[in-house]
């Protein structure tokens, strides 16, 4: 602490949480205005939906995976998408499933059985595939994201929550969910590029 620095960042654009205020922090900001986290791809589509424009100088990367179902199907079809990650190669641990609506079953299992400190203590073990909704896993990543979009409690914060469950993945993205939901929250950006 006494010859180290502190360095908070933030991105106005995943406000989930309806708060207002300042950072009580009195130094100068330095704007970051490229995007080195995630892959060019996963970048430029949720960057589509933020104000700021950040230029993506990550790795190229494989394109978004959209799976266009209807929201009934989901849950279902995002399992699939997890499946087929893993028979890739991906290993349990650098994969999450989020979910923009309803808990995923998985998630809500892991809560009841073992409570919520052992459910994040197996976020952290990186050990197994991680399920959770987008608004717990602000400021969290994972190498791949599985994006389950089967709706949205608050229509209001939806593209909020888009963004957010769009910027967790740093290599793949896997967006499942009806295509139209999707180009409807996101706007011309999202469309453009899914």
């Amino acid at each position: 602490p006494e010859q180290g620095g502190l360095f908070v960042f933030m991105d106005d654009a995943q406000r989930v949480f309806s708060r207002s205020g300042t950072v009580p922090i009195a130094l100068p900001p330095y704007l970051l205005n490229e995007n080195i986290r995630n892959t060019k791809n996963i970048a430029q589509l949720f960057g589509s939906l933020s104000g700021e424009r950040l230029k993506p100088r990550g790795l190229d990367g494989q394109p978004v995976r959209l799976v266009d179902c209807p929201v009934e199907e989901v849950i279902e079809r995002a399992d699939d998408a997890v499946d087929a990650l893993l028979d890739e190669g991906w290993e349990p641990g650098q994969v999450v499933l989020l979910t923009t609506h309803h808990r995923h079953p998985e998630q809500r299992n892991a809560v009841d059985v073992g409570g919520w400190d052992a459910y994040w203590d197996d976020f952290f073990a990186d050990g197994d595939v991680f399920y959770g909704h987008v608004l717990g896993f602000k400021g969290l990543e994972r190498q791949v994201a599985v994006l389950a979009v089967n709706g949205f409690k608050d229509v209001d914060r939806a593209k909020e929550m888009l963004y957010v469950g769009l910027s967790r993945a740093r290599t793949q993205l896997v967006v499942v969910g009806p295509r139209a939901l999707l180009e409807q929250v996101g706007g011309d950006g999202v469309k453009q590029r899914l």
